[in-house]
């Protein structure tokens, strides 16, 4: 059995996680067990070794990050997935494959924190965690999904994303959209894009430098590579003293991702040319949006959305194009304002910008209490 026949499914969002991971051709899978991200590790570990893949529980999160940047670089494209106490814990070597330039794609399916919090409850807390998790200057690159059908989808374009940039890619997912069940559509392989890191020819050896992104040649394949996570030169060799080196590798890092935000941020809108209240909002919170707009508009309101399908590199310009026409912005959040404050910065006060946080017992914001809000919102501007 390979990868699932095209046609329509229900699925588990965790199910589509893996069986896209599969489809895009992730052949190895290191995670440790966590609530609520087990399931993509159980289901992973069913169908890897059906099509010849590996799929490994390691001793913890460290050592599973670790595991997977290995097997990136022996030539596989891997996958962990785990929750908000695990993704505390891979950081460090995030950051080592932020500086290695290592393709990988790390599931964070979030829950109720801080610590173990309340493990079996969906929260949106690691918002930030994604963003500024490990240390030093880099760009991340963050996927929000909101339904069972963009977890497959998300899956593979973090795949593309991680594979086409040379740099890991956080899928941040939540314990609603990994947990529900949906109807989901597969499509033939054959109409899937799936990108393949650029290789070496005989006769490279600038893997970390010459080009924005550099190919990546695979350990065993004959090519003399140096992989470091201290400051190196275009040839991989350690520099740690000299500024320039520093400057130069860094500012790649940062560029090959900051350059090309154009065809990473990734947004879904609605009726933002012409509103009197925006609304932006990303994961299962924005699943409440829909059912909002008419009924707002049934009571006189005029009210458009940003859904934020790419949390980083976050999408400043269409945040700037919502806050030119609406007079106020709200951001609902099942955290304690963590995009409101990147909404705010972008809107350059040209709107105002207003929260809207629910934390604790795992529950969601309701379009019944959305629309309250945007009500509320529009009485204060009428008043």
């Amino acid at each position: 059995m390979g990868t699932l026949k095209s046609g329509i499914y229900f699925l588990q969002g965790s199910e589509a996680c893996a069986e896209a991971a599969i489809m895009v051709g992730c052949r190895f899978f290191a995670g440790y067990p966590i609530t609520p991200a087990t399931e993509i590790a159980e289901h992973m570990a069913k169908r890897l070794p059906q099509i010849g893949g590996i799929a490994i529980q390691m001793e913890d999160e460290i050592a599973s990050i670790g595991a997977v940047i290995g097997a990136s670089w022996a030539g596989a494209k891997g996958m962990t997935a785990t929750s908000g106490p695990g993704f505390s814990l891979m950081q460090e070597s995030i950051g080592y494959a932020f500086m290695t330039e290592t393709p990988c794609v790390i599931v964070d399916v979030q829950r109720a924190g801080p610590s173990t919090g309340q493990a079996t409850k969906c929260g949106q807390g690691d918002v930030m965690q994604s963003r500024w998790g490990t240390h030093g200057d880099y760009s991340a690159v963050v996927l929000s999904p909101n339904s069972v059908q963009e977890m497959f989808d998300l899956t593979v374009r973090a795949f593309n994303l991680a594979e086409k940039y040379r740099t890991p890619v956080v899928l941040l997912s939540d314990e609603v959209t990994a947990h529900m069940r949906e109807r989901v559509v597969i499509p033939p392989i054959k109409k899937v894009e799936i990108i393949n890191r650029k290789k070496p020819k005989r006769g490279d050896k600038a893997f970390f430098g010459l080009e924005e992104v550099p190919p990546m040649p695979s350990v065993g394949e004959g090519f003399n590579v140096a992989v470091t996570g201290s400051t190196h030169n275009e040839y991989g060799i350690r520099f740690t003293a000299d500024p320039l080196v520093h400057r130069k590798l860094v500012e790649r890092l940062n560029g090959k991702i900051q350059n090309h935000i154009g065809e990473i941020a990734d947004v879904e809108s609605y009726k933002i040319d012409d509103c009197q209240i925006g609304i932006v909002s990303y994961g299962c919170t924005s699943r409440a949006i829909y059912d909002v707009i008419e009924a707002a508009e049934t009571k006189g309101v005029k009210v458009g959305y940003v859904r934020l399908k790419t949390l980083w590199p976050f999408p400043d310009e269409i945040i700037k194009k919502l806050a030119e026409t609406a007079n106020k912005i709200i951001v609902p959040e099942m955290n304690l304002r963590q995009i409101f404050y990147e909404v705010k910065r972008a809107a350059e006060g040209q709107a105002q910008v207003i929260p809207m946080n629910k934390i604790g017992g795992g529950e969601l914001i309701t379009p019944e209490e959305l629309l309250d809000k945007i009500l509320e919102e529009a009485k204060k501007g009428n008043d």
